[in-house]
């Protein structure tokens, strides 16, 4: 009797499972049924990530009541797969908390997932990989190809374009040089007074003009002289008094020039100004004084513009207005001299043999300029390097030979000087823009964001750098407004995976250089606009300039349609 028990018991478990079985091998044969829409069609990596979207509709009577199904996309591809996460949708008479899909009406679903991009990802297949559950048995699906993968134009930024800024140089050939000198007057005079004529200031200014017309490297550009009287007295007495200190001071100086055999008989020479009632200056002494009632006399000056108002006002001041004209007003009756020269630097030529020969002759400015006289990166170096020596506490020294470095794709060496000119100054905007450079160069985004965040002001090094980042990010809008104008590959391709092809071949077309590199982008476009001409004859001198694109090329799903073209083939193989 109890061997017949077990009997009947097993004889329902084989029933459950052959039930269960006959369930899920019928949705099995009818997968066929399930449509799948993938978007996008092609997938692509954005931001070192693949992204898929895959709505599927289930057909009528089709889903098993009791059963479960788990879908898992997967990126298969040479040497192994990918599998998207995975999403678990069930049938009316399941318990749980999953999608349900109706067996008599069907239904449709959407999955969303995103894994990490890698190369071999370029040439992959998408497939929809099932497993439905009914009770205690699995049965696996076959796999279900829903879409080709994957387009890594997104991949294809160029870090090597990231720019390193120089510390440069504020070299002048001409320096604009002025020696400067006041003469007071006596009030209502505009007579010169021996003290005056014998004060230090006016000795130092007449051998001024002495030791200027004896230098080789000095040249006068000409004489300022701007005359005033102070605001009290009738205004024309006051025009009249400022026009006679100008002339006194024009002849004054005009015979010392003359004295040291310098001519200033050129037309504008002398620039000559004369103010009748100096209220600029009044006010200025003003502000700067402890006088009693200064605020009061500020605010009579902000009050009214007419000059006798101001004046009677002031003059009601009674004891004010006796310390104003003992100790503001004779401040204000002069004549201002300056004597302006231009200092003539040494030639590129003179520069350059002494950057080579005795560097330690040059001072800092004339010494970075030198650097600029070639484009030798080697000679570059070797200058920058002698800066480091005779000027050892100047960042741009050691700054600019990591730019040079750099250059030379010597990125360890670059550190090493990067990191001496951040000791030297640590804020530097142009040091934390280079350093940023070094980061992704090394593949560290997030570093290279962070000093490129501390390099505000450093101007199109550093927006083309944020450009770059943008890209890696896969914010193709923003990489477009850091790169604004500018014709660079990285450029070029921004404005292709944002969509803006006409505008990318404007950029390329801009390119002056003739690298493989730039028709390979045309290619690109070529192909995403349907120009078949375009990406052919691209793509072949893309090729003729850099062999090593013929195998990126045939793996590129931006010319998926064409892979098995015979011409595609001919230029590529």
């Amino acid at each position: 009797m109890k061997k017949s028990r077990i009997n009947v018991f097993a004889s329902i478990a084989l029933a459950a499972l052959l039930a269960s079985c006959a369930g899920l091998n019928k949705m099995k044969t009818g997968a066929q049924d399930v449509t799948y829409t993938v978007t996008p069609e092609v997938l692509e990596a954005h931001a070192g990530k693949v992204d898929v979207t895959v709505k599927v509709k289930v057909p009528e009577k089709y889903m098993d009541k009791k059963a479960t199904v788990e879908l898992t996309p997967v990126l298969k591809y040479d040497g192994g797969e990918t599998a998207f996460p995975s999403k678990t949708v069930q049938g009316e008479a399941v318990e749980g908390n999953n999608q349900v899909i109706s067996y008599l009406n069907g239904g449709q679903y959407t999955y969303t997932g995103s894994v990490p991009y890698n190369e071999n990802m370029k040439v992959s297949d998408l497939v929809v990989r099932i497993k439905a559950t009914k009770g205690t048995t699995s049965l696996d699906f076959d796999d279900v190809k829903i879409a080709d993968g994957v387009v890594a134009t997104s991949d294809l930024v160029m870090d090597k374009g990231a720019m390193v800024a120089l510390g440069k140089d504020n070299f002048q050939r001409i320096v604009p040089e002025s020696k400067g000198a006041d003469i007071y007057f006596l009030i209502q005079q505009a007579a010169l007074r021996g003290t005056e004529l014998r004060k230090e200031e006016i000795k130092a200014l007449k051998e001024y003009i002495k030791e200027a017309e004896a230098a080789e490297n000095k040249k006068f550009t000409g004489v300022s002289i701007s005359a005033y009287a102070s605001p009290d007295g009738p205004t024309d007495l006051n025009t009249s008094l400022s026009e006679k200190r100008q002339k006194v001071a024009e002849g004054y100086i005009a015979k010392e020039l003359k004295r040291a055999k310098v001519d200033g008989s050129a037309e504008g020479f002398f620039d000559l100004k004369n103010t009748p009632e100096d209220w600029e200056g009044f006010k200025a002494l003003m502000e700067a004084s402890s006088i009693q009632d200064k605020e009061l006399i500020l605010r009579v000056l902000s009050m009214y513009s007419d000059p006798e108002v101001r004046e009677k006002e002031i003059k009601n001041m009674s004891e004010t207005y006796k310390v104003i004209a003992d100790d503001i007003l004779p401040q204000l009756r002069r004549s201002k001299v300056a004597v302006n020269v231009e200092l003539i630097g040494k030639s590129d030529e003179e520069i350059a043999e002494l950057a080579a020969s005795n560097p330690s002759e040059l001072n800092v400015e004339e010494l970075l300029y030198a650097a600029t006289l070639t484009d030798d990166l080697n000679k570059q170096l070797s200058i920058y390097k002698s800066v480091n020596k005779v000027f050892p506490k100047c960042w741009r020294g050691y700054n600019d030979v990591a730019y040079v470095l750099v250059k030379q794709e010597k990125l360890d060496d670059a550190k090493v000087a990067l990191e001496k000119a951040a000791e030297l100054s640590p804020a530097s905007p142009v040091v934390k823009n280079n350093l940023g450079v070094l980061a992704l160069r090394a593949g560290d985004l997030a570093k290279a964001e962070e000093y490129f965040g501390a390099a505000a002001g450093v101007g199109a090094e550093l927006d083309n750098n944020l450009g770059i980042v943008s890209i890696h990010k896969g914010d193709y809008d923003a990489a477009m407004r850091y790169f604004g104008n500018s014709t660079t590959c990285n450029a070029a391709l921004a404005k292709i995976l944002a969509g803006k092809y006409d505008a990318a071949l404007s950029t390329l077309n801009a390119n002056t250089m003739e690298v493989g590199f730039k028709y390979y982008l045309k290619a690109i476009c070529g192909a995403r606009t349907a120009d078949n001409d375009l990406m052919f004859d691209s793509l072949r001198k893309a090729v003729e300039l850099d062999g090593s694109l013929k195998e990126l090329a045939a793996k590129d799903m931006e010319f998926g349609k064409f892979l098995e073209d015979a011409t595609f083939k001919s230029i590529v193989q």
